[in-house]
């Protein structure tokens, strides 16, 4: 009988019939045909009408299981009693057993038979000793087990027995005869009733062993519970990895891991450092366990993802789920089926999230999520489409973002396609491929190289525009698409918006056979750059008599694969620290990069070099060490590099809103002049290509020289320098020695996305705004110290910068906003 809606196990059982929730390790249905088995049970009908071909997909003829399953579907429900009689003749003139496939149950189904032929029944119901039957159907026998009364879900002053049927019954074929095929009845209130008042012999056989109803969310859990604690008798749930703790095929367990059982691991399951997994616990196949994060007595089904320093206290995840970082779930929450909840959202106790939910970052959600879709707000961010490899960017959503990419141009164009050095950036890349020629547009493969080479050579062919993947510099385990329009810079929000609307209408340009896009390789990539390159080095006698030893960190990325031989025919020594290219090139935690960057300045002073850099991965933002070996911290170095570079040739500089002021008086007392630009690359390098400024800085190590290229190039920068500082005849350290040191503090202040906006409004209305051009975010400027206000464009949450003459009070004046920000959050 496996016909069940299990409408209390919601919304468990929107995507799935009740006997297909699984319990640890299968369905319960799965188990049922275990027990069927270990019985020598191994022909069988399933009664099937909720979602039935769910079922008939997963067992087929039942080979896969080691049975043979005919299947009876009701196109209207047929009640219990008529599900079977529509069988009809297939079941032959042999008494037949039925039973349940939503109970979880290990009763010895030999001594059910035994009993119902001894006694020459009609009719014996499975009966079990249950402490509270008042959601059962209580079975009332006299001492030689025949049926004397049935009460249907008495209360308590009707409970004169603790017996109640389980649904498993051995039946005599020929009372289903008193119902024709096609009459909907059921056994418990139709047929055995009428089969007592008759005088047949009906009996009941009060088993032993275990037996649940999983119907509700708890009973569920229970049964769960109960067969990791071994009280129900299944098939082993695998090889024994821990004490207490099942494995059901390869598993990584990280050593810091604490896994205390009893605890079941699908295949595939990896449980990351410093996480804790406690028992009673089922993670399924395939289920990922960040760092730091926590799951106890909870139930995660297969493919699901738990964020770093996220919290499972007893809930239930459902399959293909994503919790992202430092995500809580409460006692007895429920996510389902395909649901993604942002990083530091709550899901409070008892609520439960329907299928294909998205719960944006740091909600709280305290009621259940049933009807529409919270939908992301937007593909693109701030790095260009980002997401978690396989859990938020599948290869499936690449390939249908690259077709709705291809969409918005004009079919038989061309664009470029590039990545780094990574397998999961090739993957993707090779995805987004298949979506764009399936559109109509050509595809000049660039393979790998650095974005700046990336950029300039999609420029050079005149190509509709392009895309990057890579890994995200922040995180591993997450990717960065990166689409560009035709000048190779990042697409504007109008044209993302383009992209978002055909691909969220699914409303993508589909080609003939014959006007599907080429994919072919671009011819000598980086020749024509380093050309280039090279020309726009004015200076190269001095920088060659200057007699440069540099010490690069070329992060294991692929700048490695050009900057050595352009540095070379400059006359330039380098050193070079993580030189090879690696696949393993990735995020590093800012705890590595400061070590790595005091690694580089202590290199430096013990070489005697002129100066360290490190590269970032993608080659497009540069961090420097100076001679004495100090590293030069990120405004400080943009303001005596602009200085620099504008005393040197006079021109339009710009920064973004959060940099130093002291660069306004540098750049004047030079002849040049200082523009406050907005906090976006796209934004940064569309005023590079617009109006030709002599440098861009974005303030955390990208510089834009547009005369060469406008795009953040960290190769062009280190040799910029390089020149800079032999035309001039200085060091690094006297020029960061003779700028003055800014003042500056940061802080991040969370704030939900619904409230950002009235938050901004209120600022925006106080007195102080108005005596300050606001470029982006509020900024308030108070006797030479000023506040920014700036909201973050991809998480719920605003940075704080602020300046003033000493670092004290730029913090108390940080601190005193970061307040304000609060405070104005809570305001009605």
């Amino acid at each position: 009988m496996a016909g069940g809606e299990g409408s209390r196990l919601r919304p468990l059982t929107i995507n799935r019939p009740k006997p297909m929730v699984s319990i640890v390790n299968k369905p319960c249905l799965g188990h049922i045909f275990d027990l069927l088995k270990r019985h020598g049970i191994t022909d069988a009908f399933v009664t099937l009408q909720y979602l039935a071909s769910v079922i008939q997909d997963a067992y087929g003829d039942g080979g896969s299981v080691g049975m043979r399953l005919r299947y009876s579907v009701e196109e209207t429900p047929l009640g219990t009693g008529g599900s079977v009689r529509q069988i009809g003749d297939a079941l032959g003139e042999l008494p037949f057993l039925v039973i349940s496939g939503d109970a979880l149950t290990d009763i010895d189904l030999g001594k059910i038979m035994a009993f119902h032929h001894e006694r020459g029944a009609a009719v014996t119901l499975c009966l079990k000793h249950v402490p509270d039957p008042l959601e059962y159907g209580v079975v009332i026998t006299n001492a030689d087990g025949r049926i004397t009364n049935f009460l249907e879900k008495p209360s308590w002053g009707e409970v004169f027995s603790d017996t109640i049927n389980t649904g498993i019954y051995v039946i005599d074929p020929r009372v289903l005869e008193r119902f024709a095929v096609g009459t909907p009845f059921d056994f418990s209130r139709d047929l055995f009733p009428q089969l007592l008042a008759d005088g047949e012999a009906l009996y009941g056989y009060a088993a032993e062993g275990y037996w649940t109803d999983i119907g509700s969310i708890a009973e569920y859990t229970r049964a769960n519970a109960d067969v990791l604690h071994g009280q129900v008798r299944v098939a082993p749930l695998g090889r024994e990895v821990r004490p207490g703790v099942w494995a059901d095929g390869e598993v990584e367990i990280d050593d810091s891991a604490d896994v205390r059982g009893p605890v079941f691991l699908g295949e595939g399951t990896k449980v990351g450092p410093q996480a804790q997994v406690i028992g009673p616990t089922v993670l399924r196949d395939y289920v990922v366990v960040e760092p730091g994060a926590v799951i106890d007595r909870s139930i995660v089904w297969r493919n699901s993802y738990i964020g770093e320093r996220s919290e499972v206290h007893g809930s239930i995840v459902g399959r293909q789920c994503a919790l992202k970082a430092r995500v809580v779930l409460e006692e007895g929450s429920v996510v389902a089926d395909h649901s993604i909840v942002g990083e530091g959202a709550r899901v409070r106790a008892q609520v439960k999230v329907w299928p294909d939910k998205q719960i944006e970052s740091g909600a709280v959600v305290g009621s259940s999520l049933i009807w529409g879709a919270q939908g992301r707000r937007a593909l693109f961010g701030r790095f260009g489409v980002t997401g978690i490899v396989n859990v938020d960017l599948t290869p499936e959503l690449a390939a249908g973002l690259g077709a709705a990419y291809a969409s918005t141009l004009a079919p038989g164009t061309t664009v470029t396609m590039n990545r780094d050095q990574h397998r999961t950036s090739r993957m993707l890349k090779r995805a987004i491929m298949s979506g764009v020629v399936g559109s109509g547009i050509h595809v000049a493969d660039l393979g790998q190289v650095p974005l700046p080479i990336d950029r300039y050579e999609t420029r050079r062919i005149g190509a509709a525009g392009g895309a990057h993947v890579r890994i995200s510099p922040f995180d591993d385990r997450v990717c960065d698409i990166k689409f560009f329009d035709q000048q190779a810079l990042d697409m504007g929000r109008a044209q993302e918006r383009k992209v978002e609307n055909v691909y969220f209408r699914e409303d993508v340009r589909r080609v003939t056979y014959d006007d599907v896009g080429q994919i072919y390789d671009l011819p000598r990539i980086g020749e024509a750059y380093s050309e280039a390159f090279l020309g726009e080095v004015a200076n190269k006698r001095a920088i060659a008599e200057a007699h440069f030893k540099i010490v690069v960190n070329y992060s294991h990325g692929m700048g490695a694969q050009f900057l050595p031989q352009l540095l070379s025919s400059l006359g330039v020594e380098v050193v070079a620290i993580n030189a090879v290219v690696s696949e393993s090139v990735g995020a590093r935690s800012l705890e590595a990069f400061q070590q790595e960057m005091r690694e580089l300045a202590a290199i430096t002073s013990t070489l005697r070099a002129s100066f360290g850099v490190t590269i970032d991965a993608g080659a497009e933002k540069v961090f420097f060490a100076d001679d004495r070996g100090r590293i030069a911290e990120d405004r400080h170095f943009l303001t005596a590099f602009v200085g620099l570079a504008a005393r040197v040739s006079p021109g339009v500089v710009a920064v973004p809103v959060f940099a130093p002021s002291a660069i306004e008086t540098i750049v004047a007392e030079a002849g040049g002049r200082v523009l406050r630009v907005r906090n976006s690359a796209e934004a940064q390098m569309r005023f590079a290509a617009r109006e030709d400024p002599l440098i861009v800085a974005d303030g955390l190590g990208g510089f834009i020289f547009s005369h060469f290229h406008p795009s953040f190039d960290g190769l062009f920068a280190v040799v910029k320098l390089i020149e800079l500082l032999a035309v001039t005849r200085t060091s690094l350290a006297e020029l960061i020695d003779r700028t003055p040191t800014p003042r500056m503090a940061r802080l991040k202040v969370a704030c939900p996305w619904e409230e950002k906006g009235r938050v901004m409004r209120m600022l925006a209305q106080e007195p102080a705004t108005e005596r300050t051009k606001q470029v982006d975010g509020v900024k308030h400027v108070y006797d030479g110290e000023w506040v920014l206000v700036l909201p973050d464009a991809d998480q719920p949450l605003f940075n704080v910068w602020a300046e003033a003459h000493d670092e004290g009070r730029a913090w108390a004046l940080a601190h005193e906003y970061a307040e304000r920000v609060g405070s104005l959050r809570m305001a009605s």
